[in-house]
């Protein structure tokens, strides 16, 4: 459509009311309006195949006073999904507001509730962050569901009026070997590195897991990054009569239609012969240079001032943007629905309501600001429709050539969805799991046999490099990643003169979650806090990813209920908060539910990313130090699952306090210039840190394990492979040795010697030795080999 046409639905909208003369006698007669809704209350309607419950659909009619029409039931069916309402799990979700605190909210600018949230890191700038899900398309297309992912996950960060400058992707599979993983991995890795590459932003970390419990159900979480100056935060909401609704960027197609939000609310349910999901709604299908485009025209409009406020089209597509604007406004839209720009125009009203087409944006708009509107949409050659104007009647009426096809109060589609509080049940197998603790298992004893399980852990599924994967990604595009894959966490500097940036990790252990869901919640908190801390971050917030199995299962309810309690007594007791996320429910096939995955992403501010810390050491003679205290904790651990397909006991115990403490040393110790690398301790436990610091930059170790041995009363295999929490490998340099062990002693953190790196070989005094290029030569086959690669 050309920017003429446009400007005249602006300055004349009157003149261009289409009083149905378009439509055919048939198509008129076939057309369900309100009208015709009223004079036929008795007509059978499709909501059970639309997902809504009868109990729903009753309450829609209350609301109504009347049979919804088709658009209408289209609009609240998408709307009131689980994945667009969160109605199983907002009184949950109330904890994250109810637990946080003033002191908390000192750095938060925009809280839960935005499209995204935003924090203050200092000198004028802030950051906006977010985590989505896109698990279900992704299974059912795996390219386009991840590459769509990533789309929706980075138009939500340009709706708050920020510049998105990074991406992360957690990433969960079934087992390594099995025929769907090898179906479902390379199209998602595809998906996500394609759309990100285009765009031309850097995919600085997350992670990549491998289960059997995901297996038909994997996790594609998208976390999106973005940076603006305070003045140039924006929030989307419809105020202002008489001010201009305007679809722009893509038109809309078939693609999408029941995509994410009906997708997403319900459980695969095998086909007859196994082999795939019955319920195949349509995937949405990307363009990530029609998204790139619109982000510089978004981000144009904004510096303009020609918007109020722009609002992104994702799961729902223009029922979402109709309600939600409608409803955070003045409460009153009319709109043209036949004038929405389609590639298919065969589409129905409730087709185009419920298409969850890609790269379009809404935007509420003064009159006397269109014509600059327009301008910027035609400079970047961004097709752009005024679909109609806010009023002041406080309802959303939708006409389609003239004849009105819906007329709701928005807040009821919206926000006052059905609300549930369902069943709740601690599993029945819970105890008897818990009991069955791992220290029954057969350990290693001898030198030979501790050397073997480190090259065979070295090379398990869940601990082999990721190369294959993040090589697919452009990690250093715009030149402002300082930290990426696969250190700890990722760096992004956010301001070239003064160095200051922002680090970020996302982490989730789901085996602890699925031994005791609140600990394990604050244990995914607690490594992705320890790791922003490592790579020289001052925890400031969190964003969370909740995936979990069907809330009508009173066992994954308790689940769920739990994982939000420990993380929201986790956040408090950090004091950062949560500033938004996503809830994804119905994770399972049949029965079967994948484990609790509360994924949980922890933003950090940098004062100087010149001062980060890598994970590995670049150079020999540097002092190896243990920070925090090792016990026997082995329960939903690496090894005990690797080597013994065990599951059982207690997680270990998670000290919040020390992780505090841990991170404010790590902190003060790199802006020093004391560090000069830094590796958690999790998945894997000592050995893994040291086989990855060393394989960092192809330089070796030689360490010794009898003194922290003798400190912690435990023996080496212990030491070397527990999964104890609060604990850091650090390298200091050796001028720095006695300053470090200083602040250590004065922040109370346990630190002990460990050894000095250098030359080609890993090696722990008087039991073993091994060659750095055999330990990378392990490390680096197995997804390769797996993949015919």
């Amino acid at each position: 459509m050309s920017s003429d046409s446009v400007s005249t639905y602006g300055s004349d909208l009157d003149a261009t009311l289409d009083d149905g003369s378009s439509l055919t006698l048939e198509q008129r007669a076939a057309l369900d309006t309100v009208d015709k809704a009223k004079g036929t209350p008795d007509v059978e309607q499709p909501w059970a195949a639309l997902g809504m419950k009868a109990d729903e659909y009753a309450r829609v009619r209350e609301i109504l006073g009347r049979r919804p029409t088709g658009s209408e039931l289209a609009m609240y069916s998408v709307m009131w999904s689980e994945h667009c309402s969160y109605k199983s799990s907002k009184v949950h979700l109330r904890q994250f507001g109810e637990k946080t605190t003033d002191e908390m909210r000192e750095h938060l600018l925009v809280g839960i509730g935005e499209n995204a949230g935003v924090v203050d890191i200092g000198q004028g700038w802030a950051v906006t962050f977010k985590i989505e899900s896109h698990n279900h398309p992704s299974y059912v297309e795996p390219y386009q569901g991840a590459a769509t992912g990533v789309g929706g996950i980075v138009r939500d960060i340009i709706s708050m009026g920020a510049r998105p400058v990074a991406i992360m992707d957690p990433l969960r599979f079934g087992a390594l070997d099995h025929p769907d993983t090898l179906r479902v991995l390379p199209g998602i890795v595809a998906g996500v590195g394609g759309y990100g590459n285009c765009l031309g932003l850097p995919n600085i970390g997350g992670e990549v897991v491998f289960d059997p419990c995901y297996q038909g159900n994997p996790l594609v979480n998208a976390l999106c990054v973005g940076t603006m100056k305070h003045e140039d935060i924006h929030l989307a909401n419809a105020s202002g009569t008489g001010n201009l609704v305007i679809l722009f960027g893509a038109r809309t197609g078939g693609d999408g239609i029941g995509g994410a939000s009906i997708l997403a609310s319900e459980t695969f349910t095998a086909s007859t012969d196994g082999k795939a999901p019955a319920k195949r709604p349509a995937v949405q299908v990307g363009d990530p240079f029609a998204e790139k485009v619109l982000i510089e025209c978004c981000l144009e409009l904004f510096q303009a001032g020609v918007v109020n406020g722009i609002q992104d089209l994702g799961a729902a597509g223009l029922s979402c943007a109709f309600s939600e604007l409608a409803s955070n406004g003045d409460g009153g839209m009319l709109v043209h629905l036949d004038r929405a720009p389609l590639r298919d125009s065969t589409l129905a009203p409730e087709e185009i309501l419920m298409s969850e087409s890609q790269e379009r944006m809404m935007a509420v708009v003064r009159p006397e600001d269109l014509p600059g509107f327009i301008a910027i949409t035609s400079k970047w050659d961004v097709e752009a429709t005024v679909m109609g104007e806010v009023t002041d009647t406080g309802q959303l009426i939708v006409l389609w050539h003239g004849e009105t096809v819906i007329d709701v109060p928005p807040r009821t589609v919206a926000h006052d969805g059905p609300v549930y509080n369902r069943p709740m049940a601690r599993p029945a197998a819970l105890d008897k799991k818990q009991a069955d603790t791992p220290d029954r298992l057969p350990r290693p004893s001898t030198d030979d046999e501790l050397a073997a399980l480190l090259l065979r852990m070295t090379g398990s599924p869940n601990l082999s490099s990721r190369a294959w994967v993040t090589d697919q990604y452009d990690r250093y595009v715009q030149g402002n990643t300082t930290l990426a894959m696969p250190d700890d966490a990722g760096v992004i500097r956010v301001d070239e003169e003064s160095g200051l940036g922002v680090a970020i990790a996302t982490d989730c252990n789901a085996r602890f979650a699925a031994l005791d869901p609140y600990t394990g919640a604050q244990l995914a908190l607690a490594e992705s806090y320890r790791n922003v801390g490592v790579a020289g971050g001052k925890p400031l917030a969190v964003t969370d990813c909740l995936n979990f199995g069907s809330p009508e299962d009173p066992a994954v309810m308790w689940q769920f209920a739990e994982a939000v309690r420990g993380l929201a007594d986790g956040c408090q007791t950090l004091g950062i908060p949560v500033t938004g996320g996503n809830v994804s429910l119905y994770n399972q096939t049949g029965d079967t539910p994948i484990h609790p995955t509360p994924v949980v992403g922890v933003l950090g501010v940098m004062q100087d990313v010149s001062r980060r810390t890598p994970s590995g050491w670049r150079t020999a003679g540097a002092q190896l130090f243990l920070l925090g205290t090792t016990r026997d904790e082995f329960g939903g651990s690496e090894w005990a699952w690797f080597e013994h397909g065990h599951l059982g006991g207690l997680p270990p115990a998670v000290d919040l306090e020390a992780e505090r403490s841990l991170a404010e040393l790590l902190v003060a110790a790199g802006l020093d210039g004391q560090l000069l690398a830094a590796h958690d301790l999790s998945d894997g436990g000592l050995a893994t840190a040291l086989v990855e610091s060393c394989l960092r930059y192809g330089v070796g170790a030689s360490v010794s394990l009898t003194a922290v041995c003798d400190r912690d009363q435990v023996d080496a295999f212990t030491m070397l492979y527990s999964e104890s929490t609060a604990r850091v490998l650090v390298a200091v340099n050796s001028e720095s040795m006695q300053a470090f062990t200083q602040a250590c002693a004065q922040r109370q953190v346990p630190v002990i010697a460990l050894g000095s790196s250098g030359g080609d070989t890993l090696t722990v005094s008087d039991r073993f030795s091994l060659p750095i290029e055999d330990l990378r030569a392990v490390h680096t086959a197995t997804l390769p080999a797996v993949l015919n690669l």
